[in-house]
């Protein structure tokens, strides 16, 4: 009943814009309606990409319904962020860190959401979301903040392709679902390209911004409301504080612009080792290639009396048609024999440990794995390998497509009899391919990960770019 009536307001609001513009030909004047005009133009994209989105989840139902809610809440806690800027100076960081807790911590909600709910069978709905949330964050992203919606955009294509690809022919409304989120950050975009092209615009006058500034309730008469978003979700019982102080504290740090290097020391020239060798050889030794990238942490703990969240339980076990592998560590004998062919595996979090499956299975996932190594006889669908790194996956069998996504450290050993094997990446990085021999060993091969592009009068042409070493 609350959804029926958020969409009827949010409908009645597309009519009472379009009456105003059209009607008074002031659409947009800031001094005739008293709210900024960027955040009027933020109301028409909330009256119609989300109200579209909203509806149509609602329809679909579930979780995506519940997922949509958390997901127009963490729009409505952006809109106040905008009523904010447009009536108060940029505040100093500090301040600005607190306006954007709300957002942030709606981020944490709907991506915890989703950790919450990986038995769903709607888990690529909310993976798609989850992965391109943080979008939201633009309004702390300087003087990028297009580019960089487009990249969490970018993030929610591999979900939203296989819904596309599991419900062209079958479901229509699963299609218009994901072109009615998609359309969310397309015209996000583009409102940013109008009104922030460098970063959040904030008023040139007006008192400078507090962490205590709040946003006017509610558009004055003649312009239509905001629908009221739902109310937040509860607090995760985990770390959530932590994640949402340091990605509060991120949003800040990237906020500074040319001012992030103001703390940075001088290196004056007898500390260069470039011009004084013989500091090369002290220190021990230098590390070589680039330091994985990692969020920056608070500097002190936004809730000091709570520890680290325990570790979840191991898990081997059958759930339904689901093998679930979770959280193992250090095993290395562990083994699924009892199979069948519609059963499918999903390894979760699991850390230097090896796996085994016998028999014929329909498909495998490894998630946020490490060092682990997976052997398998026969599926019938796809090995899908994501967020993980350094993992081994041999094939004794046959298997017809093997996708790595979000990986760092990736061998497949084929066997003779897989080797029509397609293996589709994305977005990974040391990929080898290993092809057995008539003598018993393997070859191995690298998957490319560098790629050139030209346009050759009528499209885009694509080869691999091979670096002699």
């Amino acid at each position: 009943a609350d959804m029926e009536r958020l969409v009827e307001r949010l409908e009645k609001a597309v009519e009472r814009l379009e009456t105003v513009c059209q009607g008074s030909g002031m659409c947009g004047d800031t001094s005739a309606k008293g709210v900024a005009q960027y955040v009027q133009a933020f109301d028409a994209l909330l009256a119609g990409p989300v109200a579209e989105y909203t509806k149509i989840s609602k329809e679909v139902g579930g979780d995506v319904q519940k997922h949509a809610e958390m997901v127009h809440a963490g729009l409505m806690s952006e809109r106040a962020l905008l009523v904010v800027a447009s009536k108060h100076q940029q505040p100093a960081e500090n301040a600005f860190s607190e306006l954007l807790k709300p957002i942030s911590e709606q981020i944490q909600a709907v991506q915890n959401f989703r950790e919450k709910n990986r038995g769903s069978k709607l888990f690529n709905h909310l993976s798609a979301v989850s992965e391109s949330i943080p979008a939201l964050g633009w309004v702390a992203m300087a003087p990028k903040p297009g580019p960089y919606v487009k990249e969490m955009t970018d993030a929610a294509m591999f979900y939203t392709n296989r819904i596309l690809k599991e419900y062209k022919d079958v479901d229509k409304k699963q299609v218009d679902w994901v072109k009615a989120y998609l359309s969310i950050w397309t015209e996000l975009q583009a409102y940013i390209k109008e009104f922030h092209t460098t970063g959040l615009t904030w008023s040139k006058t007006g008192p400078v911004a507090t962490a205590g500034a709040k946003a006017a309730p509610a558009p004055p008469a003649g312009l239509a409301p905001p629908p009221p978003g739902p109310p937040p979700p509860p607090a995760p019982v985990s770390s959530s504080t932590d994640d949402s102080a340091s990605r509060s504290a991120l949003f800040a740090q990237i906020n500074r612009g040319e001012g992030i290097t103001s703390g940075l020391r001088h290196v004056s020239d007898d500390m260069k080792t470039h011009k004084n060798p013989a500091l090369k050889n002290q220190g021990g030794p230098v590390r070589s290639g680039p330091k994985p990238f990692t969020a920056p942490k608070p500097a002190c703990n936004a809730n000091p009396s709570q520890g680290t969240s325990p570790k979840a339980p191991p898990l081997l076990e059958l759930e339904g048609k689901k093998w679930r592998v979770e959280n193992q560590e250090n095993a290395t004998n562990l083994v699924i024999s009892d199979t069948e062919l519609k059963q499918v595996a999903y390894v979760f979090k699991c850390t230097n440990s090896t796996l085994q499956i016998k028999g014929k299975i329909n498909s495998i996932t490894l998630d946020n794995c490490k060092k682990l190594g997976l052997v398998f006889d026969d599926v019938v669908g796809i090995v899908e390998i994501i967020n993980s790194r350094d993992v081994k996956v041999q094939v004794m069998g046959k298997v017809p497509t093997i996708s790595i996504n979000k990986t760092d450290g990736c061998h497949v050993y084929l066997s003779k009899s897989s080797l029509d094997c397609e293996i589709v990446s994305a977005k990974s990085s040391e990929m080898n391919v290993l092809i057995p021999t008539e003598g018993g060993d393997f070859t191995e091969f690298p998957v490319p990960e560098q790629f050139k592009t030209v346009w050759n009068g009528q499209k885009l042409v694509t080869t691999v770019t091979e670096i002699a070493g």
